[in-house]
């Protein structure tokens, strides 16, 4: 049984595909359209995932959407009646394109496919999934657990904003949900908005932020915006959000208790705005950590899954794991609408059709340690995944359905070499342990490479194989990979990559992360004893009159001896790397290791701000040759940047894209 899973016309379009319950193909729109988090119909990532099986459209038995948009219009409409008469300028202007265009989804995915293959009924294939229901399924059949507690949080989907499922072998069911319009992912993208930041978009920069600050408005969100209960529940006050009835996030009533109006974009920030990313931060952790803590206690079952855009809260991941609640912890990798293609192909797969699932228990005995580096008590951790054996013979740490997360398009050398030629590209090739031993001593020189190898990942963060790596020893690298390279601010952490083995050498935590899920904090034997005050990053100015520019001032030693991927708190967002899914990026880290003493790379994305991650050999070149890279790795070729011809070069690369 062949499934194609879509997600399409709100943001982030993706498709999947999964064969017999097994996850074959998967990849975000954006990476063919160039376009950052693309919401049209996702033709290039159907026809990815299809030549990723060798199948053509008329050979998939089921389509399956990842919501019901009849569902969503019901909101609309009563929304819009329940707040009346303020709420009629808002319907009245989505109305329209309700009805013209998300309205009839059915017939425009229907006439699509139609295009594509004719001869198939569509009516009788083609299939609709709950937004939520998709989200709790791709965090739970993917994972290595036999039954689990699964909480879904975002934005919203139809009605549901919070969702709890229940997963036991093929069986998933909802149990509760909080609805629309208490979200809190409508309460963070409230802030992210009023930060100057993108609604689904910047709050990735919200939790970047979140550190410089002190979260002095907590108490005022909690009393004011939030109906905090002691089990995790929620309701806000919507008298301080415009977002049912307007045109915008907030008010004037919440300017008014938050000190001021919203921040212009690009505008420098202020100790305001950085508290208020801490406070916003804060709440949402204690929310969250209340919900898990309550069902860890009412369900019993000890282990979690988590999915929904709030799930990409790397940071309160972090949190949930050290709170020791659940034993295990799996987050889907695309947490957010992407992975809901995912998740409609397999809710269909296991409960429509009855695909049986590959999975395999595990524990990861991670504990964390005490300031002076001991091992403290603690049950076993496990982020994005666990050890043991896993269904397709991936042991420690692996056992899950992802396949690392590799599940895009990938390249022949074939194709890699006519793209550097006609490009008129300079390169050598190299046999493998020539190219990683000439990567790990440029890197340990002080140069940053681009890092394009096989599949392409599916989610929103690179792990390895769409990837920018640096040397994280150097005091300067967080800066030049900012504003040089990736031209963004400067406040934005980066993330380290080690092997799996070697992970609790290096960072409080001793357990398997291979999705970047979690942040955790850097070893205590690695951080600086008194590190001094931060640097104060060009994004932000003092207008405070009070400690602000001492706590940000000049910084007199690194914070750690990773400082380009330590953040300002000694926190890092670790992704552990495995020989088994990724031999080449293991062999290159353990080489860089061996050069430097030091196994641990800065590992962020190959693009520059506002470009979505490369996903062809065509996409990298003329990012490595508009982006300052000192070197491109691609395939085989090994390329260097004083060995191009200058014409090449293209400064208005960055240009090209709107700031994200």
């Amino acid at each position: 049984m062949r499934i194609l899973g879509l997600s399409a016309f709100y943001h982030d379009s993706a498709a999947a595909l999964v064969e017999d319950g097994r996850i074959v193909a998967a990849a975000q729109e954006e990476r063919f359209t160039r376009r950052k988090h693309d919401s049209g119909y996702p033709a290039g990532a159907i026809a990815a995932c299809l030549a990723q099986a060798g199948a053509p459209l008329d050979e998939v038995d089921r389509v399956v959407f990842y919501d019901k948009p009849f569902l969503k219009f019901e909101r609309l409409l009563e929304t819009a009646l329940s707040f009346a008469p303020r709420g009629f300028g808002s319907f009245a202007l989505a109305a329209p394109v309700w009805i013209k265009e998300k309205l009839f989804q059915k017939d425009l995915l229907r006439r699509r496919l139609t295009a594509s293959a004719p001869a198939v009924d569509w009516n009788e294939r083609l299939l609709f999934a709950e937004h939520h229901q998709s989200h709790a399924a791709s965090a739970f059949y993917p994972s290595p657990f036999p039954e689990a507690v699964v909480l879904t949080m975002d934005g919203v989907g139809e009605w549901a904003t919070t969702s709890v499922g229940i997963g036991r072998g093929t069986e998933l069911t909802i149990e509760r949900e909080i609805h629309f319009p208490h979200s809190l992912g409508l309460l963070y993208s409230a802030f992210t908005h009023h930060l100057g930041f993108r609604v689904n978009s910047g709050e990735y920069k919200v939790m970047g932020l979140a550190p410089y600050g002190e979260p002095r408005y907590a108490a005022a969100i909690l009393e004011h915006l939030v109906d905090l209960k002691r089990d995790g529940s929620f309701r806000l006050d919507l008298s301080f959000f415009d977002y049912c009835t307007g045109f915008r996030m907030t008010n004037r009533r919440f300017e008014s208790l938050f000190g001021g109006p919203a921040r212009r974009p690009e505008e420098a920030l202020t100790r305001r705005e950085v508290d208020l990313a801490a406070s916003v931060q804060a709440v949402v952790e204690e929310v969250v950590l209340r919900l898990t803590r309550s069902l860890r206690e009412e369900t019993g079952i000890p282990r979690l899954c988590l999915a929904g855009g709030v799930a990409l809260n790397s940071v309160a991941n972090g949190k949930v794991l050290r709170d020791g609640k659940f034993a295990d912890l799996w987050v889907q990798p695309a947490a957010g609408d992407a992975g809901g293609a995912l998740g409609a192909a397999l809710v269909a797969a296991h409960r429509l059709f009855g695909a049986p699932r590959a999975i395999a228990g595990g524990n990861s005995a991670g504990r964390p340690r005490d300031a002076e580096g001991r091992r403290r008590g603690g049950g076993p951790v496990l982020a994005g995944a666990g050890r043991g054996e896993g269904p397709d013979g991936m042991p420690d740490g692996m056992p899950d359905g992802m396949q690392g997360a590799f599940l895009g398009p990938e390249y022949s050398e074939e194709e890699i070499v006519a793209a550097l030629r006609a490009a008129g590209a300079r390169y050598e090739v190299l046999a493998e342990a020539a190219l990683i031993e000439s990567t790990a001593a440029a890197l340990a020189s002080g140069r940053a490479a681009g890092w394009f190898q096989g599949r392409m990942e599916f989610g929103p963060r690179a792990l390895g194989n769409r990837s920018i790596l640096a040397d994280p020893r150097s005091p300067t690298m967080q800066r030049t990979l900012n504003l040089k390279i990736k031209r963004r601010e400067s406040f934005r952490p980066f993330a380290p990559s080690v092997p799996r083995s070697e992970v609790g050498d290096w960072f409080d935590f001793d357990g398997a992360s291979p999705y970047m899920a979690l942040v955790v904090p850097v070893h205590p034997g690695r951080r600086s004893r008194d590190p001094g005050a931060e640097t104060l990053p060009p994004d932000f100015t003092d207008d405070s009159g009070d400690d602000f520019a001492s706590r940000l001032g000049p910084r007199r030693r690194p914070r750690s001896e990773i400082p380009a991927v330590t953040h300002v708190d000694g926190s890092a967002r670790v992704q552990t790397v495995h020989e088994e899914t990724n031999p080449r990026f293991h062999a290159l880290l353990k080489a860089f290791g061996e050069k430097t003493g030091c196994p641990v790379l800065v590992n962020t994305s190959f693009n520059v701000r506002g470009e979505p991650i490369v996903c062809s050999p065509e996409d990298a070149l003329r990012c490595f040759l508009g982006a300052g890279l000192d070197l491109l790795v691609i395939g085989d070729c090994f390329l260097r940047r004083e060995e191009q011809d200058p014409s090449l070069f293209r400064e208005e690369h960055a240009a090209s894209f709107a700031p994200d």
